[in-house]
């Protein structure tokens, strides 16, 4: 059970710790319209545009949420030589988060995902992107950036969208890198290189794509315990954190021990971007001092609190003390 003392000291410590985020980054656009009529040319809704907007995503947006927490992220990862990544870097360097990690690749589109939302409905989303791994040239500028910085990092977090950046080598050289300075590292997967992550502080994958990557579906609780204890030992990871929807979340770790965490979710207006918050809170409150059950706990909330709002937006301090505490 969380106190409000405990929770204030835990929000306390996140001021000014800094974290890596290593990973994709990209921006999220959105399209804010109303729909009155259907097309003649096909049967499709239009939509009339009324305002659009944009945020920061993937790994961005994990950073993003580590800032509204106090924190002090730091980007790792790469944009295009184009308009969108020069925006994307505006867009950043607004919201105070350092960017020494980020390498301009010229063979490759900065990642954008459009999303047309009409009375609060998500219609359609168009992505423009590249999935290519990185080169060998830009994997060193990425490292050469992280060498520099790591004695200086609290804790470092693989945000994985698949988009070519965190590759095999990477992640490798990064979690050698973590472990030799002691700086905690959690990861966020998807499904390539997903058994990659070897002795890592935790891995938290969906149950999505814990099925996907163990070749078999997660029906039961009994069916949960067993791929979290599997992880465990093919991992051989400190912590493993399963995210199960509307199940909440099972923690196991190296002791034997299983918590089944319930959701804290009310309303869900848009699960878009929750995973970003749950690795976000839930590294800053390690860092900050929190135990492994503190750290889930206020990460489960912060889902809960974000997942009731339409479109991508970083958790608040107030809201997520509000949600705890009530």
């Amino acid at each position: 059970m969380l106190t409000h003392s405990r929770v204030s000291e835990l929000l306390a410590g996140c001021k000014n710790k800094r974290i890596a985020v290593i990973g994709d980054l990209m921006i999220d656009k959105y399209v804010w319209g109303t729909v009155a009529r259907i097309s003649p040319e096909a049967p499709v809704p239009i939509v009339e545009v009324d305002t659009e907007t944009e945020r920061l995503g993937g790994a961005a947006n994990v950073a993003n949420n580590i800032q509204s927490l106090g924190g002090a992220p730091v980007l790792f990862g790469v944009v295009g030589n184009d308009s969108n990544g020069a925006r994307l870097m505006q867009l950043v360097e607004r919201q105070g988060c350092a960017v020494e990690g980020i390498v301009t690749d010229e063979t490759r589109p900065t990642t954008v995902k459009t999303r047309v939302i009409a009375h609060n409905q998500h219609v359609v989303r168009i992505d423009s992107e590249q999935k290519k791994e990185i080169s060998e040239s830009i994997l060193e500028k990425i490292l050469k950036a992280l060498r520099a910085s790591v004695a200086s990092l609290d804790a470092i977090i693989f945000e994985d969208y698949n988009k070519g950046v965190v590759v095999e080598s990477l992640i490798v050289q990064v979690i050698e890198l973590a472990r030799k300075h002691n700086v905690i590292v959690t990861v966020d997967p998807k499904f390539n290189n997903f058994f990659a992550y070897k002795n890592v502080t935790v891995f938290k994958p969906n149950k999505k794509e814990a099925e996907e990557s163990l070749g078999r579906k997660l029906v039961t609780d009994a069916d949960v315990a067993e791929a979290g204890k599997e992880l465990l030992e093919r991992l051989d990871a400190q912590n493993v954190l399963i995210t199960r929807g509307e199940k909440g979340m099972s923690l196991f770790d190296r002791s034997g021990g299983v918590v089944t965490v319930p959701t804290q979710a009310q309303k869900v207006a848009d699960v878009s971007g929750a995973g970003d918050t749950v690795i976000a809170v839930l590294t800053l409150a390690l860092a900050s001092g929190a135990t492994m059950h503190e750290a889930s706990l206020l990460a489960n909330h912060a889902a809960g609190v974000v997942v009731a709002q339409v479109g991508i937006v970083p958790i608040e301090p107030a809201a997520l003390l509000q949600s705890i505490i009530g």
